[in-house]
């Protein structure tokens, strides 16, 4: 993905110099519509589909660079339809629209692999706020080519964002990647949720730190799992990451 500011804004393209492609699977039409033309306000290439199967099959033809999937479809789970994504597309991010109380929902998406969500009623600015941040974290290379971070006997390589522990290669999404990165950048050091957030999170997240909470297990789990922990909590300062201390 490469970036060109030739009208004022920041605009995202593919690395062929194309649109950037977002695929947006919600059963809604009036809000699909409202959605893909603000989408394609930002010369972005859209693709709808109504339901999980739609979704795949479009998804298998179109290659889309982000997905905005809504978390009640007809027919199929949402969880289902983002395996089926998965399969097709495995790195591809995934944006959740969540209604107000599917808090259970919206945390088993997340957990199923998805990279991000927003709650209904939202505004257009935010899902584009929120898929800009997905596709830059994504796929922007890092200002060190090559660079190799190791923090004990966990790597995790910056051009070719492969993360590994004891030589086991961990699969993370783009939003466990970038939070990943940015704690092994710095070891042994607290990091408070604002910085955070901000680091991380290109946007404002106001009223929902808790999503750093939420992050930060989802690593745990991935890179901590039937392991000595590596990340830490330093209650009421923020998280660090540090070798594992011997049993």
């Amino acid at each position: 993905m490469t970036t060109s500011p030739p009208t004022g804004r920041t605009e995202l393209f593919r690395p062929d110099g194309s649109p950037v492609r977002v695929l947006v699977v919600e059963d809604e039409a009036p809000l699909a519509e409202l959605l893909s033309m603000a989408l394609r306000y930002e010369r972005w290439d859209v693709r709808m589909a109504e339901n999980g199967t739609g979704a795949v099959r479009t998804a298998r033809d179109f290659q889309p660079d982000a997905a905005v999937l809504d978390l009640m479809l007809p027919g199929m789970d949402a969880r289902s339809v983002l395996a089926g994504l998965r399969r097709e597309l495995p790195d591809v991010p995934v944006l959740f629209l969540a209604g107000r109380d599917a808090t259970e929902d919206r945390i088993a998406g997340l957990t199923a692999g998805g990279d991000e969500y927003v709650t209904k009623p939202f505004s257009v600015e935010e899902v584009i706020a929120r898929l800009r941040g997905l596709l830059r974290r994504a796929t922007t290379p890092t200002a060190r080519e090559g660079s190799l971070l190791h923090v004990g006997d966990l790597t995790l390589n910056e051009d070719s964002q492969e993360v590994a522990r004891g030589g086991v290669e961990i699969r993370l999404t783009a939003t466990e990647f970038e939070l990943l990165r940015y704690l092994m950048r710095n070891p042994r050091r607290v990091l408070s949720k604002a910085q955070i957030l901000d680091r991380v999170w290109s946007y404002d997240f106001s009223g929902r730190p808790n999503v750093v909470e939420l992050y930060i297990s989802y690593l745990r789990r991935k890179i901590d799992a039937g392991r000595t922990p590596m990340i830490h909590t330093r209650r009421g300062v923020g998280y660090l990451i540090k070798a594992a201390e011997p049993a």
